[in-house]
């Protein structure tokens, strides 16, 4: 039997608290009893961004982007795909960085894309460029075996 996790449900941002053996059973947010997982990424502000960081006891992987970056734009429908399979192991953020200065700078983003790996809080692993769909799973798969 394992401990408890805390989800941040991407509509209400409710806590939500689950046995780690339900997270592949589609779990509902006890709040809005809407789905925890849509397999598709969250664009968040800078409160929401926080509280996924901080609350979810899975990894929070962050796609920091701009609407105006030509990559960027190629690389969404792989972060979005990405999402179907990396779910709900790891939750997906987008953090548009023309929108939300202030997190570009706290994580001192000096290319974009760039996408964050987060853990209990704190950033673990960065990784800057466009990727397709099967390079970011592969990144994180590796990521987490060596977590």
């Amino acid at each position: 039997m394992t401990d408890p996790v805390h989800i941040v449900c991407p509509h209400c941002e409710a806590v939500n608290r689950l046995a780690h053996e339900r997270l592949n059973d589609t779990p509902v947010c006890g709040k809005c009893a809407r789905e925890l997982f849509a397999g598709m990424p969250i664009d968040v502000n800078t409160e929401r961004f926080n509280k996924h960081i901080e609350r979810n006891d899975i990894p929070v992987l962050v796609d920091f982007w701009a609407e105006w970056c030509g990559p960027c734009k190629m690389m969404a429908p792989a972060y979005q795909q990405a999402a179907k399979r990396l779910e709900p192991r790891i939750r997906l953020l987008k953090v548009d960085t023309e929108r939300l200065q202030d997190l570009a700078a706290r994580y001192n983003i000096r290319s974009i894309p760039t996408l964050a790996l987060f853990r209990n809080g704190r950033e673990v692993a960065r990784q800057p460029g466009a990727m397709d769909v099967n390079g970011i799973v592969s990144w994180v798969d590796a990521l987490m075996r060596h977590a």
